[in-house]
């Protein structure tokens, strides 16, 4: 009985140091992607104080939108065809749902920034994400050479 106890203790322990290090992971990026924007706009500090509450809340509805769209389907299989139907109103609505929530955020951010920053702002995303997956493939790259 002690030995189950101390396997469950050692998968829960591990289970829990993953899940820690991949939010670490995450809030790290986070922390990058902020200053890389920051840096990237040159926001002052009025503006950043406008604009991250919004940035942050649209970026985390984007990201339930993701979660809700990439549910997976348990057995493919064994779908009905109304199922199924169901699903596909569901990406349909979930695409609706996105293009409203952009719109939203686009208008809540010509409150705090020009159209021509909220334009440079879009740049600097897609250079920091570029960025990430370059040094992504790097390090994939150097851990095969290793």
């Amino acid at each position: 009985m002690k030995n189950i106890i101390l396997v469950v203790l050692f998968l829960f322990t591990s289970f829990y140091s993953v899940a820690q290090d991949r939010d670490q992971h995450r809030e790290k990026i986070k922390a990058l992607k902020t200053a890389f924007i920051t840096e990237g706009l040159n926001l002052t500090a009025k503006e950043a104080q406008q604009f991250w509450p919004v940035y942050n809340e649209y970026e985390e509805k984007r990201r339930n939108l993701y979660r809700r769209e990439r549910a997976e389907v348990e057995n493919m299989e064994c779908l009905s065809e109304d199922n199924a139907d169901a699903k596909l109103d569901e990406y349909v609505e979930i695409e609706r749902e996105d293009y409203l929530l952009k719109k939203k955020y686009y208008n809540d951010l010509k409150k705090i920034l020009t159209a021509r920053r909220i334009m440079q702002l879009k740049k600097v995303e897609d250079e920091f994400n570029q960025k990430m997956m370059r040094e992504y493939r790097e390090r994939q790259q150097a851990s095969k050479n290793n």
